[in-house]
């Protein structure tokens, strides 16, 4: 073989080699502000990087403002164990919500704007669908180290998982005249959404460096998660920063919304409260004086920012991102700290909606005995704070949108010494995580076959806006005209899984009439 023949081979050769150079591997990550490094899974499937910062910490005068842009670092960033988590009450135990279910005892602090992100990509170029989980816990308390929360399975399942920290309590959502009047945009009072915003946005600049498409972002939760998911659909400041949705057990429902004028209101009250110290003094207080005596703060409210009507409102309007849906309840989410017996239950529903609403409500959940009584309040329970939110979601969104809506239904007990709590709220999340492994629980062959259903639902919905797959139960769109969904429940020893009607659909509706004509 002569030079001329064995040139263009070498050639050939050098260029491979200088294409393998320019692939971009993922033990340390180059991202906008800095590198960072993070932690490989035992098995070596999963790459982990957990407390990467997205803002600057919101402290001192940065209290009460939206997220600023991170501040870059030098030299690399280990990233390889969670973040503070956002300052709120110790975690405590009760009820099923056991230590699994709840924030680490430590850290806890108000520098908290961190986020975590495991991906199975061996290179930046896979545009792998990334996932995106916002914690429940009320507004008020939760946060991104959660054991239930980890992302390492999931991931595995060849999606980029992300969680996220934001703010609560008073810390997320405050509202005061003075910070309105600060602000560039007139509002006051969504920071914690802000801080969920600015992390999409982060996401967008930096997930295709940890091999995620930032054209393919789903965002998902829980509770007040999902409650946070349906206004950041409802938003505008949200358009094109995520291209899916899932709601588990919470919207903002037929309930009105808080007004930013009522919330300036309490935002006043706690200013008095605290000796009428302004926003100055407000903003010199120590986190743990603020947490102590100011109370808890408001929740999401109507703003004229983040939100500028109510989530339903804009949603019948037709003015939201309209991306694929995926919400649904538990059978069994209601709380009944004082159950009433029958003839206390039946005067209540007077007092709260009229006699002749109490009429309705009474055909659909009855009290003639004190055990009917309690089986209704805690059905009643459970579709106002969870089952009709998530319905009327469906319904208007597949009322006003193009995209494709899917509706479910979780009745699987979990075991173990909490089953007398059944179906409760939280409880499908370790199975559409797949995060069984992180509880201790006694789980039987019935939850693990349940858990490989769920997160496969959930990840092939994140992977095609649809979560229909090989293997799986078809899972039909949800349609007003024919209003059924899937149930995802269980015998002793196997799944049940299938479309069915609606459960309690004649009580929901009634309901749901009720409260739209208060």
């Amino acid at each position: 073989m002569n030079i001329r023949s064995i040139a263009p081979i070498c050639c050939l050769f050098f260029l491979l080699i200088s294409c393998e150079e320019k692939v971009e591997t993922l033990d340390i990550i180059r991202l906008e502000a800095g590198s960072v490094s993070g932690t490989r899974s035992t098995d070596g499937q999963v790459l982990a990087f957990q407390g990467i910062p997205y803002a600057k910490p919101p402290v001192g005068e940065l209290r009460w403002r939206p997220p600023q842009a991170v501040e870059a670092w030098t030299g690399i960033k280990a990233c390889t164990s969670f973040g503070p988590s956002p300052m709120q009450q110790a975690p405590t135990p009760f009820m099923m919500y056991t230590a699994d279910y709840l924030i680490p005892a430590s850290p806890i602090s108000e520098d908290c704007l961190t986020l975590n992100v495991w991906t199975p990509a061996t290179t930046a170029t896979e545009k792998l669908p990334v996932f995106v989980w916002i914690y429940g816990g009320g507004f008020v308390s939760g946060g991104s180290a959660v054991p239930i929360y980890d992302g390492e399975e999931f991931a595995k399942k060849g999606v980029v998982f992300v969680s996220v920290n934001y703010r609560v309590g008073i810390f997320g959502f405050f509202s005061h005249p003075d910070l309105t009047a600060e602000s560039p945009f007139h509002a006051s009072g969504n920071y914690g959404l802000m801080d969920q915003l600015a992390a999409l946005r982060w996401i967008q600049k930096n997930i295709a460096a940890f091999g995620g498409n930032p054209d393919q972002v789903i965002i998902a939760g829980q509770s007040a998660g999902s409650m946070s998911v349906n206004a950041l659909v409802a938003s505008p400041l949200a358009t094109s920063l995520f291209h899916g949705a899932i709601g588990e057990s919470g919207a903002s429902g037929t309930r009105p919304m808080l007004s930013r004028t009522e919330a300036e209101s309490r935002g006043l009250a706690v200013d008095s409260l605290l000796g009428n110290i302004g926003l100055k003094g407000l903003r010199a207080l120590s986190a743990d004086t603020l947490l102590a005596k100011a109370g808890t703060g408001n929740g999401v409210v109507i703003d004229g920012y983040v939100l500028p009507k109510p989530v339903r409102e804009l949603m019948t309007e037709g003015n939201y991102n309209d991306v694929p849906l995926i919400t649904g309840w538990n059978a069994n989410e209601g709380f009944l700290p004082n159950p009433k017996n029958s003839q206390d239950f039946i005067q209540s529903l007077k007092e709260e909606y009229g006699p002749e609403a109490a009429e309705i409500l009474l055909r659909h959940y009855p009290a003639y005995t004190d055990a009917q009584a309690l089986e209704s309040q805690s059905r009643l329970s459970t579709h106002l704070m969870f089952g009709l939110p998530d319905l009327d979601w469906a319904e208007v969104q597949s009322g006003s949108g193009k995209s494709s809506v899917f509706l479910y239904y979780f009745d699987h007990t979990p075991p173990g010494e909490f089953t007398q709590y059944k179906a409760h709220h939280t409880a499908e999340v370790p199975y559409a995580l797949s995060t069984l492994d992180q509880l201790d629980r006694p789980w039987e062959p019935v939850d693990l076959k349940l858990e490989d259903i769920l997160s496969d639902y959930w990840v092939n919905f994140a992977k095609t806006g649809n979560p229909n797959g090989p293997g799986l139960p078809v899972w039909v769109e949800y349609e007003s005209a024919d209003p059924t969904l899937m149930q995802l429940s269980s015998t002793k020893t196997d799944v049940m899984t299938g479309m069915v009607p609606v459960p309690h659909l004649s009580g929901l509706k009634a309901l749901r009439t009720i409260l739209t004509e208060e």
